[in-house]
């Protein structure tokens, strides 16, 4: 779909709306992994979230970690996000029980999963359906992360980006690439907007993190020595930052603003960026055609949307 440019075709298609909402949905996602990593909510079977254990050391050293990015960032102190994960991470050791795992050790061998394609049982009747479903939301994951950190990078000018496509073929063909060497989905996260904020704006700051992800395979256990509630007070504070894109939203056409907040509010809700942009397309859709506004619709849009209603027919909205 990339190589014949009906990814673009899609993201040009995406109503201004839509891409704020994208944008903020990403925010809020950020919101509720930094806060479940920090400690700060945790899970309840009667109302599935509530306010975790502050009284967990990890707790209030995530929450002393935002403060300190907060402050550090007013203050105009470059490296506040990273200064703030190193401060975590050093505490952690004293007051939090965290272990040292190492410096150094040699990664595991890809052997086992290097090439073990079953190809004939992928297009199966059985696990074809499975794989449509995947294709649908690594496609709008991807898309959808790419559009809104593009988007707080300042990339996207008059809803266009000259180097979107590129973007998009380097997440398709790293996708592609990593399938063959048996890894998980090699694609663009959310937590991509922490670079972003950090002024990471070119090509020279994917290079430099794609050299530290390579020494990581060498410098697991160093890497696995900073917890997820150091990493947490960055994200909560990038998740703040982006929800500004919010009052780029016209608010008082009613049909491009609830779609919005649907998109934005069932992301981190669903757990999932894919199940935000479908239901947000969806809503774009039958609330333009059935407040006689239809021509105000992209096809594109009304294809995006027949799609993603049918997914949820067939599928029910299980993945």
């Amino acid at each position: 779909m990339t190589l014949t440019g009906l990814r673009s075709i899609i993201v040009d298609g995406i109503p201004r709306s839509m891409r704020i909402a994208i944008t903020v949905g990403i925010g809020l996602f950020l919101a509720i992994i930094a806060l479940k990593n920090a400690g700060v909510v945790a899970a309840s079977p009667a109302t599935f979230v509530t306010i975790g254990d502050l009284h967990k050391p990890s707790t209030v050293l995530a929450v002393i970690g935002f403060i300190m990015v907060a402050v550090l960032s007013v203050r105009k102190v470059k490296g506040a996000l990273l200064a703030s994960i190193l401060t975590v991470t050093m505490l952690s050791f004293l007051v939090a029980g965290n272990s040292f795992g190492g410096v150094i050790s040699m990664p595991p061998s890809i052997e086992p999963t290097l090439f073990a394609l079953d190809i004939k049982g992928a297009l199966s009747g059985g696990l074809l359906n499975v794989v449509l479903v995947l294709f649908l939301v690594e496609l709008f994951d991807a898309t959808g992360t790419l559009m809104g950190v593009a988007t707080r990078a300042g990339l996207v000018t008059d809803g266009h980006s000259g180097r979107l496509n590129k973007a998009l073929m380097a997440d398709s063909a790293s996708i592609f690439f990593g399938s063959l060497l048996g890894t998980s989905s090699t694609t663009a996260y959310l937590e991509s907007a922490s670079g972003v904020e950090e002024g990471g704006r070119t090509g020279l700051t994917a290079v430099t993190v794609a050299g530290l992800f390579l020494a990581c395979l060498f410098f697991s256990p160093l890497a696995g020595s900073v917890p997820p509630y150091a990493t947490a007070p960055a994200l909560f504070y990038v998740a703040c930052l982006m929800l500004h894109e919010l009052v780029g939203l016209d608010w008082d056409d009613l049909t491009e603003v609830i779609p919005a907040c649907v998109t934005a509010v069932l992301m981190p809700f669903t757990y999932s960026i894919a199940t935000g942009v479908s239901f947000g397309f969806i809503t774009y859709a039958l609330l333009k055609l059935l407040t006689g506004r239809a021509r105000d619709v992209k096809p594109v849009v009304w294809v995006i949307a027949a799609v993603f209603l049918f997914k949820f027919v067939e599928t029910g909205g299980a993945h």
